[in-house]
């Protein structure tokens, strides 16, 4: 097994996060923080799980269309992957384009370690420089590759995780740390219609093993673990639900019983039937996307889907910010 790679290691704030999150009347703590190592490995086995259908359709549409991004961007650039996971997808993508460098980004520094030094073995001429950061943060990539034009990927609709406010403010972030020559190839899963019913949306976070609400309970595992909490998981059980009026999967963390527990040093309680809300993941339509990519600096220049309509991957170029009418 190849050995873990050295990482530029930006920091977190999950103690803060975590209590400000609960001492909120509707108390929440923010997706990122779901991806410790555990988390992490435990989203690697939701991808593989037959209800869970965004990874295996985007990973068809890179498959098919890597060499339309390739004569897009053209060869040379940094790909930097914002929440790279176990760069799964990324070998599609790297084999297609003659990257300049690869620079996987990822709130987990352990996690990012492994994953990009098993990515680095399949890659033996290619530098690879893993950053671990929170990128809804700004951070800095690289000196190595200051000179480089960048190729930002954000597969998996992680962009779903935002609200649309906080979506337009990530993606302007992402323009600023790529720079003005850059490009952005983003997954977007995409909203329920004529080839994607509400219940297989619901399954995909729900699944049969129970593998999803294993991934939402340890968030309160890993309070325990690194803010010496007292949190009893079996008060809590997981719930996932489309929300229409609002366009998202929303995923819960519901109190069955009364409940007291210490965090972070302090004490939080919740009564039978309060939640705390996880995630939210939001589903777009294709204009959507569009508006999305030119509220936040970009232009729009393809976009792929695969047969029902289920996914959806898009190239965006970076909008030199020209006067309009």
């Amino acid at each position: 097994m190849p050995q873990p790679l050295p990482v530029h290691d930006q920091g977190s704030d999950f103690a803060a996060a975590v209590l400000a999150g609960l001492a909120q009347p509707q108390k929440v703590i923010p997706a990122r923080f779901f991806y410790d190592h555990a988390g992490s490995e435990l989203f690697e086995a939701i991808t593989d799980l037959p209800e869970y259908y965004p990874t295996r359709t985007e990973i068809g549409i890179l498959g098919a269309h890597a060499g339309d991004v390739a004569a897009a961007v053209g060869p040379g650039r940094a790909v930097v992957e914002f929440g790279s996971g176990s760069s799964a997808k990324t070998p599609l993508l790297l084999r297609a384009i003659t990257p300049g460098a690869y620079v996987p980004v990822d709130i987990s520094a352990e996690f990012l370690a492994v994953s990009a030094a098993n990515l680095a073995a399949g890659f033996p001429g290619l530098a690879v420089l893993p950053v671990a950061a929170d990128f809804t943060a700004p951070f800095r990539l690289p000196a190595a590759v200051s000179t480089m034009p960048n190729l930002g990927f954000f597969p998996g609709s992680t962009i779903g995780n935002l609200a649309p406010a906080a979506a337009v403010d990530l993606l302007r972030g992402f323009a600023t740390t790529l720079g003005p020559d850059s490009w952005l190839l983003i997954g977007f899963d995409l909203a329920p219609g004529p080839g994607k019913s509400r219940e297989t949306l619901e399954a995909a976070y729900y699944d049969a093993q129970g593998v999803t609400a294993a991934f939402n309970l340890n968030l309160l595992d890993r309070i325990n673990r690194e803010l010496g909490g007292s949190i009893r998981s079996d008060d809590f059980s997981h719930r996932a639900v489309w929300n229409p009026e609002l366009g998202r999967i929303e995923m819960h963390l519901v109190a069955q019983r009364d409940t007291q527990f210490m965090a972070a040093g302090a004490t939080f309680s919740l009564a039978a039937g309060e939640h705390i809300h996880t995630e939210n993941s939001y589903k777009w339509t294709i204009v959507q996307a569009h508006v999305l990519a030119r509220a936040s600096g970009w232009a729009p220049r393809h976009v792929w889907t695969d047969a029902d309509d289920r996914f959806s991957l898009h190239l965006w170029q970076r909008d030199p910010g020209t006067m309009q009418p």
